[in-house]
């Protein structure tokens, strides 16, 4: 009975750390018109906008932490052969597509909201990376998601590691979101 006490303890052990690196990833909304084909002609093997609100590690000035987190986004990204860029383009495309990642997201601020420029924070917890994502479309949020993990530096592993997830989700290609003449499958 002891070594089975022992043996159980060593497991839970080993079991800790995996559970603190890992990501939460919270429950996702898909407009009607979101469309994963959408995303694939707008992004492959071209640059792609991404608009960072706040700072997703305070301990670091905001465009170190930045610049350090675009290569970790960019090892992690979806399936498009596409490069994730800060820069806005001279001439505003028309569609817009962009992901927005609001860190430390205030509690009211919703995806339509952050879509049309407006982004509202609130205190951020030190060694807690909060991400709310929104997947624009112009001014208007064709997916979006919370996404959480335990992180101080962007190069933390749990950091790729929440992209990596985040990116499945924000950018599902999933059967069930596909359109199908013009209608979407229950």
């Amino acid at each position: 009975m002891r070594s089975m006490t022992k043996l159980a303890a060593a497991a839970l052990a080993l079991l800790i750390p995996v559970a603190a690196g890992a990501a939460t990833i919270g429950g996702a909304y898909y407009a009607p018109q979101y469309d994963f084909q959408d995303f694939w002609t707008a992004t492959d093997g071209k640059d792609f906008r991404v608009v960072l609100a706040g700072n997703a590690f305070p301990a670091l000035p905001e465009n170190d932490a930045a610049q350090r987190l675009l290569p970790v986004m960019q090892v992690a990204k979806p399936r498009p052969a596409l490069t994730f860029t800060y820069q806005k383009p001279i001439v505003e495309p028309r569609p817009d597509y962009r992901l927005v990642l609001v860190f430390d997201a205030a509690n009211d601020l919703n995806g339509d909201r952050v879509c049309q420029g407006e982004t509202r924070f609130k205190a951020g917890i030190p060694g807690l990376l909060k991400i709310f994502a929104v997947y624009c479309r112009n001014d208007m949020v064709m997916s979006m998601t919370t996404a959480t993990t335990q992180a101080t530096l962007p190069e933390d592993r749990s950091v790729d590691q929440l992209f990596r997830q985040l990116f499945m989700v924000i950018f599902s290609d999933a059967q069930g979101l596909r359109p199908q003449n013009g209608t979407r499958r229950n």
